[in-house]
């Protein structure tokens, strides 16, 4: 997670996620020539935009997911390709074309076929804090925590090292706000907000996904 610089570039530096609480834009680093795992524990909302910013950067993204109807908006948009549990097929990324896998798989998401690598980064959301989630969260490079209950915030406080004022603010998190993670213990509260076209296609920020829809 790095801080860009005056506006917010998309591609070549990373992603845009939002902005920290100096007004900051901050840039998810999906262009590396390492593998990169990250782990987003929130609602859908969130991962459709970084999806959709990654693919209007040039990135080629592939949603792993169960909830098709969910993310057919997405794909329709930016031709994002969505494939069921199990049947990603491998991006064949490179530095030209580097890749996002976004795994939307549930509370228990199986073994993926396609896992971080050069050139290709997995973002794994999960809805809540599963008992996978800490196995999961110990092996990324970057994990995003949205609002969750006072039980979830004090396990993710001993899991992720908060402070106590992380871990008390995290049950009451608005809407579209995240704490990012980063492997080197650097933790930035981000706030998203979509532009026109995201809030026309995805509507206002949530942490709670649609009904009937794993939320």
């Amino acid at each position: 997670m790095t801080v860009a610089g005056d506006g917010v570039p998309v591609g070549g530096d990373g992603v845009p996620v939002g902005v920290d609480a100096h007004g900051r834009a901050l840039l998810l680093g999906v262009h590396r020539p390492v593998p990169y795992d990250v782990v987003l524990i929130g609602g859908v909302w969130t991962a459709q935009v970084l999806a959709l910013r990654a693919a209007r950067g040039g990135v080629r993204v592939v949603v792993e997911t169960a909830r098709a109807g969910l993310w057919a908006q997405v794909a329709g948009a930016v031709g994002a390709e969505v494939c069921g549990v199990g049947r990603v097929p491998a991006p064949a990324a490179g530095e030209g074309r580097p890749a996002l896998v976004v795994r939307d798989c549930g509370m228990r998401p199986p073994r993926g076929r396609v896992v971080p690598a050069p050139w290709q980064s997995v973002l794994t959301l999960l809805p809540y804090l599963s008992p996978v989630a800490p196995g999961l969260v110990r092996h990324a490079g970057l994990v995003g925590v949205q609002r969750v209950s006072p039980q979830e915030a004090d396990r993710l406080g001993r899991l992720l090292v908060l402070s106590p004022a992380e871990r008390e603010a995290l049950p009451g998190l608005p809407d579209g706000v995240t704490l990012w993670c980063a492997e080197e213990a650097e933790h930035q509260w981000v706030t998203t907000a979509a532009d026109q076209p995201e809030a026309a296609l995805l509507g206002p920020p949530r942490r709670m996904d649609p009904a009937g829809n794993g939320g």
